[in-house]
């Protein structure tokens, strides 16, 4: 349990962490709209926005320099078909954003056909060549350790620039173990990947304390310098109201449900 100190301190790295992400079905561009207004807040800036690709420039455009638009790619579903994940991340390099997330065809791997994984993903690279790439692993539907851990290794091999745990789609997002079989892929790779990758733990975390388990476990696997934004994010939407209300000093709220942003 994270204790009343150290709130604060985990706020503000939460905030400056966050990707802060619109995914619903019904998003529309005032919502964008909003999320950007958000992201520019009285406690300081997020590290970036997620948004569907048909609202990257929207959002690009209503953003200073220093917050990234990022988009979403063969989202939420993970098919292995590679042509539309390529259209997407192509639309996203067109609108002018800087990173992608992209989610790695986790049915595909789990029915055994690593390859399929590692093809799309590497497509998606080469799409996107240039921009921040995060792959998402869907760990609450892999959710055994190996076959994280083999999903892991796949996603750095193409190329990932973050690894990133879920969709926020399915009823398990994000937890604790599964960040740690991430982490300690990303710490075991070979250099420069294990100095480089990044972690970014998504779906489910709410609160400030929710999200102090993340960065304490990043700073473990990783070194305290690893938890600062080029290596280290959290894909969250209702997550940046107790941050505000933590650095505020109107105390914290209660640990949300897992299965959504």
């Amino acid at each position: 349990m994270t204790s009343p100190d150290t709130l604060p301190t985990a706020a503000r790295t939460a905030l400056a962490c966050l990707d802060l992400t619109s995914l619903n079905d019904a998003t529309g561009e005032a919502d964008v709209a909003k999320l950007c207004e958000r992201a520019q807040g009285p406690q300081g800036s997020v590290a970036a926005v997620c948004v569907w690709p048909r609202f990257a420039a929207f959002a690009r455009a209503r953003l200073p320099a220093h917050i990234g638009v990022a988009a979403v790619a063969n989202f939420p579903d993970g098919s292995a078909d590679v042509a539309r994940a390529v259209r997407d991340a192509s639309e996203i390099v067109q609108a002018g954003a800087q990173e992608v997330d992209v989610v790695l065809p986790f049915a595909a791997l789990m029915a055994g056909d690593a390859s399929a994984a590692a093809t799309l993903l590497q497509a998606v690279r080469r799409a996107c060549d240039g921009l921040t790439l995060k792959v998402i692993l869907e760990t609450g539907v892999l959710a055994d350790a190996a076959l994280i851990a083999t999903a892991s290794r796949i996603a750095l091999d193409a190329g990932a620039d973050f690894l990133k745990t879920s969709t926020g789609k399915t009823p398990i997002s994000a937890t604790p173990q599964a960040a740690r079989v991430m982490l300690q892929a990303i710490a075991q790779a070979s250099p420069p990947t294990s100095g480089r990758v990044g972690f970014k733990a998504s779906g489910g975390i709410r609160t400030v304390a929710d999200a102090a388990v993340y960065i304490a476990l990043c700073a473990e696997l990783l070194g305290l310098q690893a938890a600062a934004p080029a290596r280290f994010r959290i894909g969250a939407s209702s997550l940046l109201n107790d941050i505000e209300a933590v650095l505020g000093g109107q105390g914290a709220g209660t640990s949300g449900a897992p299965g959504s942003y």
